[in-house]
């Protein structure tokens, strides 16, 4: 990847699990710029530069998603069929990364057009094990679109 720092936007409404990113991205386990929209809704006016998210500079357009499933108000699958239903975003690689272990969740949103699901580990120090295996994978491994071309 040419960027030094790839974009990362995570929908997720639990500030919990916030927390733990933006941790993450602190101690150099995620090496990422990291946006956080706190549900669905935030998550598309972010993509789309509405509201507060008008000015670019607010909204860098991500190299990455990371969707929770479970939000009050608009629902990750609903969020993943609407980022998949607009041109100007269905080529951003998009991780689902929740609690559920639903076989109906993992085969909705990959039908979706999720490029990934992970299970959230319960234990922090598991998490934050996954976030670097996240990191490692999309931003050492994976060859992604630029931000501009997606």
């Amino acid at each position: 990847m040419s960027k030094s720092s790839p974009i990362v936007l995570l929908i997720e409404d639990d500030l919990a699990d916030q927390e733990i990113f933006k941790r993450a991205v602190g101690q150099g386990v995620m090496r990422a710029d990291l946006h956080i929209a706190s549900g669905g809704e935030e998550g598309l006016d972010y993509l789309h530069r509405k509201g507060d998210f008008a000015p670019p500079a607010a909204a860098p357009a991500p190299d990455l998603i990371l969707l929770d499933l479970n939000m009050p108000g608009l629902s990750g699958l609903e969020t993943l069929a609407r980022i998949r239903s607009n041109k100007d975003t269905r080529a951003v690689p998009v991780v689902v990364l929740t609690t559920s272990d639903s076989e109906s969740d993992v085969v909705q949103s990959y039908e979706l057009g999720a490029n990934s699901y992970v299970t959230k580990p319960v234990r922090f120090e598991e998490f934050v094990r996954v976030i670097g295996e996240l990191d490692e994978y999309w931003f050492d491994h994976v060859v992604l679109p630029s931000a501009k071309s997606a």
